[in-house]
């Protein structure tokens, strides 16, 4: 049988967004027990302070991929640049593993460099810095030595800090920057990209500086939040495919 993989990414649940959550809940009904793999490349929740946190969200969309994922589907969860800081023992709840970034997998239609994308915006200088700090070994454990209250407090801080930070930007320094895709793609020595973290969904064609594998041209698929409507790449044998549907009602 052919296989059927699903990508999502850039969800951002809270729980003052009840309809991103529905959204998950059908869109995990609708395809239970008929696809191989589902991928989440990263910013699942909007925050996420520890796996010590219980939360009703957390608990609701836990048990629903756990089902999806006893059903028949590999679960496999990617960090984001908003919950950097979910562990192995919430994938574990999940019936999910957790998955590096970058990744290359395997499908019926050829390899795949899968990423969240934030590292691919390299214009963004004062975000690379904070992302180096806190993807960092020794800051996590102090940030998880701390009290769930001063992790909320940190989280709502920095969260303040984002938005403001990201009015005051340019749109395209925001965006990825072309020479790091290429530079991702030769080293990967692959011609399909797929990532999140931008919030713009397209399918670009990508002219490759050196071909790959007699391959001059590649594609970068960007997967889109949430917050306005649903979106997921499905590959198959036929290739790659994006796609979006509606709230439920």
């Amino acid at each position: 049988m052919a296989s059927r993989i699903l990508l999502i990414s850039d969800l951002h649940l809270e729980e003052s967004r009840p309809d991103i959550t529905a959204a998950l809940l059908a869109f995990l009904a609708a395809n239970t027990a008929c696809c191989d793999a589902l991928y989440i490349l990263g910013d699942l929740f909007e925050v996420w302070i520890g796996d010590d946190e219980q939360t009703e969200l957390g608990d609701t969309v836990a048990t629903a991929l756990k089902q999806f994922s006893a059903a028949g589907t590999s679960v496999w969860l990617m960090h984001g640049n908003r919950d950097f800081m979910l562990g192995s023992s919430y994938a574990s709840r999940c019936g999910a593993s957790l998955i590096d970034d970058p990744a290359v997998i395997e499908t019926d239609s050829g390899s795949a460099l899968l990423l969240h994308g934030d590292s691919l915006c390299i214009d963004d200088i004062d975000y690379m810095q904070f992302r180096r700090r806190v993807r960092g070994a020794s800051w996590q454990q102090e940030f998880l030595a701390k009290s769930l209250e001063d992790r909320r407090a940190f989280a709502q801080s920095a969260r303040e800090q984002s938005r403001l930070a990201t009015s005051a930007k340019e749109s395209s320094i925001m965006d990825v920057n072309q020479a790091e895709v290429q530079k991702r793609l030769a080293a990967s020595a692959q011609t399909t990209l797929i990532h999140g973290h931008t919030h713009r969904p397209a399918v670009h064609e990508v002219v490759l500086e050196r071909p790959i594998d007699g391959q001059s041209l590649a594609q970068r698929v960007v997967l889109g939040d949430w917050d306005q409507s649903p979106w997921y790449a499905e590959i198959t044998k036929a290739g790659v495919k994006l796609e979006n549907f509606p709230f439920p009602a």
